[in-house]
């Protein structure tokens, strides 16, 4: 087996890990501050995190891990032992559908709409209510996603390295 493999499946895991980290840390903690401040200071403080996050770098992060997943499985079709494969195709598809699908099917769109709220008016206000619930939900559900395709390239990874 070349290198190539292994150290995608590893870019994977970390990738993987890192976004996983932050998801949890808005399901665990950052949201739930949020919520404590006064509407209008949440709702802008959550419009400036939604603006400032779209950067190079969360970007390669978030996309780059899909990738390096899809190439991991792609190049190590013929080169990984089965129970390796099967690892990574489901840390793989952990990730795409529950980390990179969620956000863009759910959490984006939630995003685009507290996007236009003004935050110091009624509608403001109730649209941060159904915020603060509906997007902390797909949420949770895209941190166990990728919780779940991190402890899966983790285990692709040992196996491929001759345990089990």
């Amino acid at each position: 087996m070349t290198a190539l493999v292994p150290s995608l499946l590893l870019l994977a895991t970390l990738g993987s890990g890192l976004i996983a980290g932050l998801f949890c840390v808005f399901s665990n903690f950052m949201m739930r501050a949020l919520a404590w401040i006064p509407t209008p200071t949440g709702i802008a403080a959550m419009q400036a995190i939604n603006r400032a996050i779209v950067n190079p770098a969360f970007l390669v992060a978030f996309f780059g891990t899909g990738v390096a997943f899809a190439l991991a499985v792609l190049l190590g079709w013929r080169q990984l032992d089965s129970a390796s494969l099967a690892w990574a195709i489901a840390g793989g598809a952990a990730y795409l559908i529950g980390g990179i699908g969620v956000t863009l099917a759910f959490n984006v769109p939630l995003n685009d709409r507290l996007a236009s709220a003004d935050p110091d008016s009624e509608e403001g206000s109730a649209a941060w209510a159904i915020y603060l619930v509906t997007w902390v939900r797909w949420n949770h559900l895209r941190s166990i996603a990728t919780l779940i395709s991190t402890l899966c390239s983790i285990i692709a990874i040992w196996l491929a390295n001759g345990h089990g």
